[in-house]
């Protein structure tokens, strides 16, 4: 369970550096506070039982109370975040003057993407109620209060739709313990019956478990995590294509770009070059998806 809000506070805000990539142990779920985050470095990819989504410098994700989810790296690189708790009574005034739809409308979408300039303002905003949490200062919930929600109002209407990637089912605490496991030791390519094991089942149980619960083959999906990760070094790195094949677990550069092209429908050098990867890329819609 995450860190509950600290006791005789309604909200707490706090700041986080991982100079490296991390990934929450297990299953979590908030049952005290809402909370809303702010990326400023890093690539980040959640699984819920409902749905996947991925976010990244400049992007607002959120969490409503009892809803289980684990987070994981999704790229290399340090991660950087500043975090927002709170409890439903913290922001009733907001619900009583908005209306408990708008609210709800809010937490209907778990991350949010913006342009350049609404992330900057999103930034400084989050810094600035980090300063007031940090002073303790009389009235500081008051201020705090005015802060949220102002912040809640600018997300509402500067936030550019994000989708997710929908289960087609429910996935289970153990195919979420198996995606966290797959997604961790990718580069090494981990076999079906390896992935069964670390959660207690049979290869055989598992596959169909996995297959009915994701909609696609175990194999398929290891290939699409490869992929992704392919994606993300091509997009934010000068790094070759060899040291790309190195670092996600292909053999060489040639079989990168064959099985690339096979899954994204252009070569390695063709994606660097296209013009959409300069913008937020649609996780949803990616090909191999």
């Amino acid at each position: 369970m995450p860190n509950p809000i600290p006791n005789n506070q309604q909200i707490e805000v706090s700041y986080l550096y991982f100079d490296k990539p991390f990934s929450m142990d297990s299953l979590q779920m908030a049952t005290d506070h809402f909370n809303i985050g702010f990326t400023l470095q890093g690539y980040r990819r959640t699984i819920t039982p409902l749905h996947t989504y991925t976010y990244q410098a400049g992007d607002v994700a959120l969490a409503p109370p009892y809803m289980y989810h684990r987070t994981l790296p999704n790229g290399k690189g340090p991660y950087e975040r500043i975090m927002i708790k709170f409890t439903r009574q913290f922001v009733q005034p907001f619900i009583d003057q908005m209306g408990e739809p708008t609210f709800l409308r809010l937490y209907e979408s778990l991350v949010y993407h913006f342009t350049k300039d609404s992330q900057k303002k999103l930034r400084n905003m989050f810094f600035d109620i980090l300063e007031v949490y940090k002073k303790n200062a009389p009235y500081r919930e008051f201020i705090l209060q005015g802060m949220l929600f102002r912040l809640f109002t600018t997300v509402l209407e500067e936030h550019i739709p994000a989708k997710f990637e929908a289960h087609p089912s429910p996935l289970s605490a153990q195919i979420i313990d198996a995606l966290a496991y797959m997604e961790n030791h990718y580069k090494s390519q981990p076999s079906l019956s390896e992935v069964a094991s670390y959660v207690g089942f049979s290869a055989g149980y598992f596959s169909r478990l996995f297959h009915s619960q994701l909609g696609m083959p175990y194999g398929q999906y290891l290939t699409n995590i490869q992929i992704r990760n392919v994606q993300i070094l091509l997009t934010n790195t000068d790094m070759t294509i060899m040291d790309i094949a190195n670092e996600t677990g292909y053999c060489h550069g040639d079989y990168l770009s064959a099985q690339f092209k096979k899954k994204v429908g252009m070569t390695p050098s063709q994606y660097r070059r296209t013009p959409k990867n300069s913008a937020i890329y649609d996780y949803k819609n990616a090909p191999f998806l």
